[in-house]
C-alpha cells in the first residue's frame, strides 16, 4: 500500500510539473519563463529548457537575458549531443554578441561539435576537415588559450584519421592488384605524410607495386619503368635498412638489375 501511495503521488507531482511548464511556456511572463529555464537547465533538463530560452531570445535578443538564453541553447544542444544545432548557436553568438566574455568558450564548443561531428576513418572526411579548420581558426583568434594545447592535441588526432584513411586507400589499390595507382598513391602518401607511423609499409608497397608495374609492361616503357623502381628501391634501402621486408625487395632490385642489364646489352 505504501508503494503504490508512492507511485501515486509521484505521478500527481509529474502532472502538476508538466501544467505548470506548459502553462508557463503558453504564458506572456518572460521574466517566469526565463527563471523556469534556468531552474530546468540546473536540473539538466535540457530539452524542456530549450524552447523557453529561445522563446526569452526571440522576445529579448540584445539583453543580458538573451544572451544568456542564446549561450545555454547552444549548451543545452551540445548535451543532449545533438552538434548539428549545438554548433550553429556556438558559431552565431560571437556574431550575435561581439562584446560577451563567453565567445572564446563558445568558439572553442562550436569546433568541439565539429570534432563530434568527424565520422570513423572509412566514412568522407569532410567534417574532419572542417573540424581541423575550425580549431585552427579558433587557435589564430585565441593564441593565449588555456585550450591551445588541447587543441592541438585534437587536431593531432584528426590529421591521423586522415593518414589512416590515405593509407588504406593506399592498401586497397595494392590488395586490387592495381599497380599503377598503388604506387603512385604510395608516393602521393609517402610526400604528404613524411613521419607517418606508416612510412615503412607505405614503402614497401611502393617499391613492389613499381616492381609488379615494371614487370608487366610493354617494351617501350619497360626501361623508363626499371630505373624508375630502381630509385625507389634505394631511397627505400637507405632510409630504412633494417627493413624487415629487404629480402623480399632484394629480390626485386636483382630481377631488375638481370632486364636492365638484358636491355641495355640488346640495345647496343
Amino acid at each position: 500500500m505504501k508503494q503504490a501511495f508512492f507511485f501515486i503521488l509521484l505521478a500527481v507531482g509529474l502532472l502538476q510539473g508538466c501544467s505548470n511548464y506548459n502553462s508557463v511556456v503558453r504564458s506572456d511572463d518572460f521574466d517566469r519563463k526565463f527563471e523556469l529555464a534556468n531552474e530546468l537547465y540546473d536540473r539538466k533538463q535540457y530539452a524542456r529548457c530549450i524552447s523557453l530560452y529561445e522563446q526569452v531570445y526571440q522576445r529579448m535578443p540584445k539583453t543580458g537575458q538573451g544572451e544568456i538564453s542564446y549561450y545555454r541553447i547552444g549548451k543545452s544542444y551540445f548535451a543532449l549531443e545533438d552538434y548539428l544545432m549545438g554548433g550553429y548557436y556556438f558559431s552565431s553568438m560571437p556574431e550575435k554578441f561581439p562584446m560577451s566574455n563567453k565567445n572564446e568558450e563558445t568558439m572553442f564548443l562550436g569546433a568541439l561539435c565539429a570534432v563530434k561531428n568527424s565520422p570513423d576513418y572509412t566514412l568522407d572526411q569532410n567534417d574532419t576537415e572542417l573540424a581541423l579548420n575550425d580549431l585552427q581558426m579558433f587557435i589564430n583568434r585565441y593564441p593565449g588559450s588555456v585550450l591551445i594545447d588541447t587543441c592541438n592535441i585534437i587536431m593531432d588526432q584528426l590529421r591521423f584519421k586522415l593518414e589512416k584513411k590515405e593509407f588504406e586507400s593506399v592498401k586497397l589499390y595494392a590488395k586490387m592488384d592495381n599497380f599503377k595507382s598503388a604506387a603512385t598513391t604510395a608516393e602521393t602518401f609517402l610526400t604528404k605524410f613524411p613521419k607517418s607511423i606508416f612510412r615503412e609499409e607505405a614503402y614497401f608497397i611502393l617499391v613492389k607495386n613499381s616492381y609488379l608495374l615494371t614487370v608487366n609492361s610493354i617494351e617501350t616503357k619497360k626501361l623508363e619503368r626499371i630505373e624508375k623502381s630502381i630509385e625507389r628501391y634505394l631511397t627505400f634501402v637507405t632510409e630504412f635498412p633494417n627493413t624487415s621486408y629487404r629480402k623480399e625487395i632484394d629480390s626485386y632490385h636483382e630481377k631488375l638489375n638481370e632486364d636492365l642489364f638484358l636491355i641495355t646489352n640488346t640495345q647496343k
